[in-house]
């Protein structure tokens, strides 16, 4: 599987799982009701689908355009540290706002999802690569 098929499977198994866990973490973290921490997660996982789509184009552009073909467990990790870090940028403040708490608190309450969330995404992703294979631009070119 290739392409935009590729990437819209991706995103909707990544981003449903992602829904349920940051569901469970904000109101398991937080005074809010697991109906409050839910709102809070569909706007983040609306946040993160937009990113991760974006994220994703830009990285294999810039993953087909090197020399070293595969998913070296570096690029791994920077994978997964990029796209994390870009959702922190927006989220903090998200969760700042609707939680009612200060960014300080708000970045605290993420911290444990930002951890979650880095190993869950470079799991996800080679679970992913696993079952659909590695896209295109991840594959050696014969000889």
């Amino acid at each position: 599987m290739q392409g935009i098929k590729r990437r819209i499977v991706y995103v909707a198994i990544y981003e449903a799982i992602a829904i349920a866990i940051t569901t469970l973490g904000l109101s398991a973290f937080s005074d809010k009701s697991a109906a409050h921490a839910s709102i809070a997660a569909v706007a983040s996982t609306t946040v993160a689908i937009v990113w991760n789509l974006v994220f994703n184009y830009l990285f294999e552009r810039w993953e087909a355009r090197q020399a070293t073909k595969g998913r070296s467990l570096r690029r791994r990790v920077a994978h997964a540290i990029g796209f994390e870090g870009g959702l922190v940028v927006v989220l903090v403040p998200l969760f700042a706002w609707w939680m009612g708490i200060s960014l300080l608190s708000a970045f605290v309450l993420d911290l444990g999802l930002i951890v979650f969330f880095l190993v869950y995404t470079f799991v996800y992703n080679l679970c992913f690569d696993k079952v659909f294979g590695l896209p295109d631009s991840a594959r050696s070119t014969p000889s």
